[in-house]
């Protein structure tokens, strides 16, 4: 049966465990990177000159003058959220810089300290000064802060100084000269209107004269003040009045025809009340109570109930003709105001006539009064303007800047901040470090998992070998490597369905994966269980596996296919009773397809009928196509595959080429892996890693040390 695969770990287990397992692969790439920033901030910091700050503090209002004239241009000053950003970028401006700049003299400072042979120009002066001063708001406030920043602690406090005075005698020229603009402006404005006035004087008195226009109208605000009488006005709220009553009689009926008979009486009790309508439904109510209470004792037919039914209907109708005398009182009150309110429309429209003939004769003079009176308003308002800016200009008006703090020469140096600095470089170059890291890890596309070999390759981990793992014929059955090769080896026999499967090959899709290590080890483990195993070495290119064994390479497999030499002759044996050992033998140039023929075959079903299992050394598969001829000829294969060495892809096509051929796969082996310093890999395979570890450090192993040499080989037969 099938190996199960191990169950996936829980998600976020997954994730924390894969992150400590990249910054422990990766930690010297982070250590580097962490040092190599700290190192380069360290030096640059210390090389970097210092730099002195100072600091002045400007109070900033918008130009406002000490006291408001008559309530002209008063009011508060609206909440402009632009102003103090406006003013940050007049403060960095040339018409402020440029003052500056000649008065300290900064064109030659600045050419002495950047070591220029000729004084700066105005303009890279600029520049400099505009990158060393800082404008900011002060806590939501409408205090500015000016800082520089310069080498010279005492320049930089004359800068800032200079700067706060330069912008207060900017805003203060600023405010006087609009001021006298406008007070020009104001008094040229003014002679053009006392000019205007005599004019339209004059052309009132003449229309008024010609028009004979009576003093009622001439002295007045406006014709319809001046030409409408009492009369009219009382006709105009009497319309006014009739046209609110109608529509409220209206609305009062139409809710009476709309209530029932019951309604409609409690109704108009309550809007008309007269004695007989409260009377009669007074007695209704006395009767119903009658009929109630006989109801109780008597039927429909009894003479007492009959008499109540009797009194019943003659009150009913006695109520319905006073509801009716009531209903008709109101309607015929509604259409006798409505007749009114018809008379008195009439004598409206009248008096409409009337007035629109008067004003007709009267317009010339009301146009030329209107425009008379406007430029009258005009000129008193252009007065009292003129007198408010001459009373601002003689009297001392509020400071629109004023400088509150004054900077002082820093006592220490404001750059580099040396401890930030270090402090930041550690930080950035210990972010830079994992980043680079976990860039790296997403570049690499090697096997790192055992999920990465399930999902890339489809097919189960056989076995996990552990790094530095050396023969262990060396180390013994007892060293702390063997236990893995011991899991390898159940792995597989509990992979394979038939017991008759029993010629395998270890195969690898690039050089220097571990193949022949493993192969040679997992045979000898075989071995040391008990199981009659020979090993071959099939790669006829580069044999490596006669070097653990001590044996030389001379004669062996080629010799036997090339028929040169007996079975019994090239198969050696080894220090382990039931381990055997058939060198590759050295490979004619004459016959590079040797292991691609009749007699390679034979040899397999030869040496399958003498052992329980034989393990075949191969080349890379992706290299020749010696390795895919074996997997297609021997009964099983295996697929080694390094920890974090070549791409994934790489692998998977390892494995496609092995199933092209025919070959049977049986799983992965995955090599070289430092369990130690994996914790995904040691959670997987350190519990007997330690175990053995601990029994080897004690003494109680019983395999030779480690460095112990091979006993030699001799031949089996």
């Amino acid at each position: 049966m099938e190996a199960p695969r191990p169950a996936s770990p829980a998600e976020s287990k997954t994730h924390f465990l894969d992150y400590w397992r990249i910054i422990r692969i990766r930690k010297v790439i982070i250590l580097a990177v962490f040092l190599l920033v700290v190192i380069t901030v360290t030096a640059v910091t210390f090389v970097m000159p210092e730099a002195f700050s100072s600091t002045a503090r400007l109070k900033v209002e918008k130009d406002t003058p000490d006291i408001q004239l008559w309530g002209m241009g008063g009011g508060a000053q609206s909440y402009d959220p632009y102003f103090l950003t406006t003013e940050f970028e007049v403060l960095k401006s040339q018409i402020i810089l440029e003052p500056v700049i000649g008065r300290l003299q900064l064109n030659a400072k600045y050419a002495e300290r950047f070591k220029s042979p000729v004084p700066f120009t105005r303009q890279q002066s600029e520049e400099v000064l505009a990158k060393e001063l800082d404008v900011k708001q002060y806590r939501n406030t409408s205090i500015i802060e000016i800082s520089a920043t310069n080498p010279d602690r005492q320049l930089a406090a004359e800068i800032v100084n200079a700067v706060a005075r330069e912008y207060q005698n900017y805003r203060e020229g600023l405010r006087q000269g609009m001021s006298e603009r406008g007070l020009t402006t104001l008094t040229n404005q003014l002679a053009d209107l006392n000019a205007k006035v005599d004019e339209q004087q004059k052309l009132v008195d003449k229309l008024r004269v010609d028009l004979n226009v009576p003093d009622q109208v001439a002295e007045g605000g406006g014709p319809f003040q001046s030409i409408l009488t009492e009369e009219i006005r009382r006709v105009l709220a009497a319309r006014t009045d009739l046209t609110a009553r109608i529509t409220q009689q209206q609305e009062l009926i139409n809710n009476l025809k709309s209530k029932d008979d019951d309604e409609l009486r409690n109704a108009l009790n309550v809007i008309r009340p007269i004695p007989q309508l409260g009377t009669l439904l007074s007695d209704l109510s006395i009767a119903e109570q009658k009929k109630a209470v006989l109801s109780a004792d008597f039927g429909p037919q009894a003479p007492e109930i009959q008499q109540v039914n009797g009194q019943l209907a003659k009150i009913n109708e006695q109520l319905d003709q006073v509801v009716s005398g009531i209903m008709a009182g109101l309607q015929a009150q509604l259409d006798t105001d409505r007749a009114t309110l018809k008379e008195v429309e009439a004598q409206v429209e009248k008096v409409k006539r009337d007035e629109a003939t008067k004003i007709g004769e009267y317009r010339p003079y009301m146009r030329a009064k209107k425009d008379f009176d406007t430029t009258l308003r005009m000129r008193e308002a252009m007065l009292m303007q003129i007198t408010q800016e001459n009373i601002n200009s003689a009297i001392s008006k509020q400071a629109s800047v004023s400088i509150i703090t004054k900077a002082e020469p820093g006592m220490r140096p404001v750059r580099p901040r040396k401890g930030l600095n270090i402090a930041l470089g550690a930080v950035a170059g210990l972010l830079l470090g994992v980043g680079l890291a976990f860039f790296i890890e997403y570049l690499d596309t090697s096997v790192k998992t055992i999920d990465d070999v399930e999902q890339a390759l489809g097919a189960p981990v056989l076995g996990v070998i552990p790094q530095n793992v050396a023969s262990l014929l060396k180390e013994g059955p007892e060293s702390p490597h063997a236990e893995a090769y011991r899991v390898l080896r159940t792995n597989l026999l509990f992979s394979r369905k038939d017991p008759n499967l029993r010629t395998i090959t270890v195969v690898s899709g690039g050089a220097g994966e571990g193949k022949s290590t493993t192969l040679f080890n997992l045979a000898t483990i075989f071995a040391q269980q008990g199981s009659r195993v020979l090993i071959v070495d099939s790669d006829l290119r580069r044999p490596s596996l006669h070097k653990l064994f001590n044996v030389s390479n001379a004669i062996g497999l080629t010799n036997y296919l090339l028929k040169q030499n007996r079975l019994e002759e090239v198969i050696q044996t080894t220090s382990v009773p039931t381990l055997d050992f058939l060198p590759s033998g050295k490979l004619p140039s004459s016959s590079m397809g040797i292991l691609n023929s009749s007699a390679m075959r034979a040899f397999v079903d030869e040496v399958k009928s003498r052992y329980d299992f034989v393990f075949f050394d191969s080349p890379p598969i992706m290299g020749v196509s010696d390795a895919s001829v074996l997997a297609s000829e021997v009964d099983l294969a295996i697929l080694v595959v390094q920890y974090r060495k070549y791409p994934q892809q790489m692998t998977l096509r390892a494995k496609q080429m092995v199933e092209k051929v025919g070959g049977r796969m049986m799983g992965v082996v995955l090599n070289n892996i430092n369990i130690s310093q994996d914790s995904y890999y040691y959670y997987y395979s350190g519990y007997y890693y330690d175990y053995d570890s601990k029994g080897s450090d004690d003494g109680h192993g019983s395999g030779d040390k480690p460095g112990k040499a091979a006993a030699p080989l001799k031949k089996k037969y």
